[in-house]
């Protein structure tokens, strides 16, 4: 399949650069290599629309335009979706936020203000995506699977979200999480420690935590210095469910 034809499919959610199988989110690499060959087929161009007046890019990759017919509600004032991106309908997407070549948006999702979704990021139905939140995006290597937002899923602001990781349905990110296959995740409720490559499972509600360093860290022990990681402190129930409740007029 031609690159072309890759970034049209990807528009229109008819193809993914990601999709679960058998319950694993796996990497399309086809997509992603039809995404690195339109980079490498681009040329750079200055656009001349008013919108975009003064910004340099590949030439095939220009930003997306929206029409009501789309029913994507993209609020004026510096929001970019770019070429190849799927923003699916009941989208909401406040400025400025930024969403990237090979991105999933699905039906009613909040991309609010300063928020990333970067490239072949997989993101569900009905999430909210806090102000400042930061989606990282995985072209390379081509077999890594991006990261992935699953359904009904709440990013709280300013959380960071790279290397890949997983968050599963109705999951709780809280402000300020930084997740990474290096950031350790304690789930305080079953007492287990995730494994680097597991996902944030379904209806978690995740914290952010500091740990002791390790013995090796001496110097800093003696100091009382600690590290980053996340902590499951629940899952959800009927309290949290009526705080998280999102209000439908906002839509």
């Amino acid at each position: 399949m031609e690159w072309m034809e890759i970034l049209d499919q990807l528009e229109a959610g008819t193809l993914r650069s990601a999709n679960k199988v058998d319950g694993v989110w796996q990497a399309n690499k086809e997509v992603k290599e039809g995404i690195l060959a339109a980079f490498k087929a681009g040329e750079l161009k200055e656009f001349s629309d008013e919108a975009f007046s003064g910004f340099v890019d590949k030439h095939n990759l220009s930003p997306r335009k929206f029409s009501p017919e789309d029913k994507v509600r993209m609020v004026p004032g510096g929001s970019s979706v770019r070429r190849g991106a799927h923003v699916a309908s009941g989208v909401i997407i406040m400025p400025p936020a930024y969403i990237n070549v090979g991105a999933f948006v699905d039906e009613g999702t909040m991309v609010d203000s300063h928020a990333l979704v970067g490239s072949c990021a997989q993101i569900g139905k009905n999430v909210h995506l806090s102000a400042g939140v930061q989606i990282g995006g995985v072209l390379e290597p081509i077999g890594l699977a991006p990261v992935v937002i699953e359904d009904n899923a709440f990013i709280g602001a300013g959380s960071v979200i790279v290397e890949g990781k997983q968050v599963l349905e109705r999951a709780v990110i809280a402000p300020g999480v930084v997740l990474s296959k290096g950031v350790p995740v304690y789930d305080c409720v079953n007492e287990r420690v995730l494994a680097a490559d597991e996902p944030i499972p379904a209806d978690a509600i995740v914290v952010p935590g500091s740990r002791p360093v390790n013995d090796k860290l001496s110097w800093a022990k003696e100091r009382g210095l600690t590290l980053n990681c996340a902590l499951i402190v629940k899952y959800r129930d009927e309290k949290s469910e009526a705080s998280l409740e999102l209000e439908q007029f906002l839509r």
